[in-house]
């Protein structure tokens, strides 16, 4: 029996719990675009998640003639495990912690301290690489739509939509190519639509598994990329 999602989550049922659905991240953006095919020429502004997100967001954002921009979050790592989290860090500085896994890891405030100092960093370091001095958009009067190569816990989305909200946004969606079923549960109360091309249940999820080539996306391309991108793309 398939899992029933909420009501604002849109999926293409014929790829569910199925891997390697994508050629790519650039096949990826162009599933992505047909399914969010509503918004072309509108007001919308993509937000890609730098970096795995901005060559997906760069497929949509020619296919569907909308503004790109990057939404810079990090997770806060582990001292002795970089690939595990325990909260992010937004473009606006602000900090998102999981109290749940802080409960059970037993950190002590310094090293928490610590680690949100240097995530901190880390993020403007991004932020100020990717678009320099420029200011944000206004985002009261338009929908952002935010875009990564996929969600597997779904935390580092939550702080990005927190900050997009605090920066005024009334209009918050999703949308990513694959997500995990969990990721699905913590994100989607938080936005008005999430859009999933590959939801996938079960105990375990990689985002890789949904793509037949996978790489990770140099800093250095990315930027390139959502420049080259960012000058063409209205607004």
């Amino acid at each position: 029996m398939k899992a029933r999602l909420p009501q604002n989550v849109i999926e293409m049922a014929e790829l569910r719990d199925r891997v390697s659905v994508f050629r790519d991240r650039e096949h990826a953006g162009e599933t992505l675009a047909r399914m969010l095919n509503r918004y072309e020429g509108s007001r919308a502004i993509l937000f890609a998640v730098p970096a795995g997100g901005v060559p997906v967001a760069a497929v949509m954002a020619e296919r569907l003639r909308l503004r790109l921009e990057v939404a810079v979050v990090s997770k806060i790592t582990l001292p002795w495990n970089t690939e595990a989290g325990y909260g992010a860090v937004a473009f606006d500085g602000s900090v998102l912690l999981n109290e749940g896994i802080l409960a059970r890891i037993g950190l002590a405030n310094e090293q928490i301290e610590e680690g949100r100092r240097t995530t901190l960093e880390k993020v403007q370091r991004r932020l100020r690489t990717f678009r320099g001095d420029r200011p944000l958009p206004d985002l009261e009067a338009t929908t952002a739509i935010l875009v990564d190569d996929g969600l597997a816990s779904g935390f580092t989305m939550l702080a990005a939509i927190g900050a997009l909200r605090r920066l005024g946004s009334r209009d918050v969606v999703v949308a990513v190519p694959t997500a995990s079923a969990t990721a699905v549960e913590l994100v989607a109360p938080a936005v008005e639509s999430l859009y999933c091309a590959n939801f996938r249940g079960g105990a375990s999820f990689a985002v890789a598994s949904a793509y037949t080539i996978w790489e990770d996306v140099e800093e250095e391309d990315a930027v390139k990329l959502f420049r080259r991108l960012a000058s063409a793309t209205p607004g």
